[in-house]
């Protein structure tokens, strides 16, 4: 997140001298996508990841049977990531990032503050999941198009996201680990009864609740939280995990460009001092590219990135076909009935066939013996 409503002049020249520059970055808005490279000295990985690769491919075609069977054995451990048990000794959590939000938890509902661009957002980020979400059902209700529906908000902090979900229909629960985050957020829902009911703040994080929450939630939000992580590929799984099939994860966040690095770390943090130092670290920031790769190999189908501009004189943002400094994306997770087998089922597909090609090329050498 960077931003704010007042600049100083140096801020001012700062941000005319780059305006070149990042009118430069153009990229296209349709769905990004890419293609995996398979080094031959990441076969585990391969296995690990996208074991399926083998069937669908048919990289590896072994001429010897004993060969072919050791490495069945071999590949039985291996299992796919969206059915590996989650282990609660890894965290996601940066204390360091926690401290940073701790001393700000009392400002979140200050619309003029630090976090006046995450309100300002809401007027995107608010009919980007609500729109996406409809297409994913037949009907709804108007005045609240996502009742019945249960979403978990990922990284709440003081609820500025939770409350407008709440407010659409949906049963949401906010998760933070930060507690004064959590106390504001429920403080500020108090007014509302109708939120009252509709929302549930927890302090916690992800991969606290996911043994207690698979496949629960019809939509998984991450709005400006990935890029303070400190395991993005564990933070995918358990979004994963918690998501019922064909559910929505929604995320926004920052790309990893020089641009980003120069606007969303050196003004807003060092010149302007619009957010305080030290609130994002740039080698954390993720690129289009890298995020749907993760998203892809976890069992999630990317549907849509695209841009997002912050016009820290007015406020405001606007969609964008320019990626290079924020940007959403939306990825369905893939239903159970879709997932693709396992490798060792896929690699006996394979002995199968080159054993019954050999008892026909054996019948034939018979028959010309013969």
């Amino acid at each position: 997140m960077w931003g704010g409503s007042k600049l100083s002049s140096s801020g001012s020249r700062f941000l005319g001298a780059l305006r070149s520059g990042f009118q430069s970055t153009q990229v296209d808005s349709s769905r990004l996508t890419t293609s995996a490279v398979y080094p031959k000295n990441q076969l585990s990985w391969i296995l690990q990841i996208k074991p399926w690769v083998f069937n669908e491919n048919r990289i590896m075609w072994f001429k010897s049977y004993s060969i072919t069977f050791a490495c069945l054995n071999w590949m039985k451990s291996y299992r796919l990531p969206w059915t590996r048990p989650y282990s609660t000794s890894r965290t996601t959590v940066d204390k360091n990032e926690m401290k940073t939000f701790l001393a700000l938890a009392h400002r979140w509902w200050d619309e003029q503050g630090v976090y006046a661009p995450l309100h300002s957002m809401n007027d995107l980020r608010v009919p980007f999941i609500r729109d996406n979400l409809l297409r994913t059902v037949a009907t709804h209700q108007p005045g609240k198009p996502l009742s019945g529906m249960k979403i978990l908000d990922v990284g709440c902090g003081g609820g500025l996201l939770t409350e407008p979900l709440g407010r659409l229909g949906a049963s949401v629960i906010g998760i933070d680990p930060v507690d004064e985050n959590i106390k504001t957020a429920q403080h500020h829902k108090s007014f509302d009864p109708v939120l009252d009911k509709r929302i549930e703040y927890r302090t916690c994080s992800l991969e606290e609740i996911v043994k207690d929450t698979v496949e629960t939630f019809d939509a998984v939000i991450a709005s400006e939280v990935v890029e303070h992580v400190i395991d993005l590929e564990t933070f995918i799984q358990c979004c994963f995990q918690v998501l019922k099939p064909d559910g929505s994860l929604f995320i926004t966040t920052i790309n990893k460009t020089q641009l980003s690095y120069a606007l969303g770390i050196v003004f807003s943090e060092q010149i302007a001092g619009i957010v305080p130092k030290g609130t994002h670290t740039w080698e954390k920031f993720v690129s289009p590219e890298k995020l749907e790769s993760i998203l892809e190999s976890n069992g999630l189908s990317v549907q849509t990135v695209v841009g997002m501009l912050y016009n820290p004189f007015s406020g405001y943002w606007h969609w964008s076909e320019n990626t290079s400094l924020n940007y959403a994306a939306h990825a369905l997770k893939s239903s159970l009935q879709e997932q693709p087998a396992p490798a060792e089922f896929a690699l006996k597909g394979e002995a199968e066939e080159l054993q019954a090609e050999a008892s026909t090329n054996s019948g034939v050498q018979e028959d010309l013996k013969k």
